[in-house]
């Protein structure tokens, strides 16, 4: 997470600095963050309500797939298809360490 360089910022979601505090929330939720980034985006979202708003959100949108349970069983999943999401989530993996 970069250290804003200015004061003032526009806090809307089109904000260069709010679209990275977006990209990061997930991570900060799952503790997946160091304390210094931890500390700017809490120090952010003080004084940002769009920010804090996504994250209101994005805690309701966690809590309520906690409480999920499918209506219908879907089944055993091909194999090949369980490779392939398995290469997919990798990939997606490895790219989330390479930023």
């Amino acid at each position: 997470m970069t250290r804003p360089t200015q004061p003032h910022h526009t806090h809307s979601p089109r904000d260069p600095r709010c679209m990275e505090v977006f990209a990061r929330l997930s991570e900060y939720l799952d503790g997946e963050l160091d304390e210094t980034d931890c500390r700017l985006i809490e120090e952010h979202i003080q004084g940002c309500e769009p920010c804090l708003e996504f994250l209101r959100s994005l805690r309701r949108s966690i809590e309520a797939a906690h409480h999920y349970s499918a209506r219908v069983d879907p089944g055993k999943i091909p194999p090949e298809l369980e490779a392939r999401l398995k290469q997919a989530w990798q990939a997606a993996l490895a790219r989330r360490r390479a930023d």
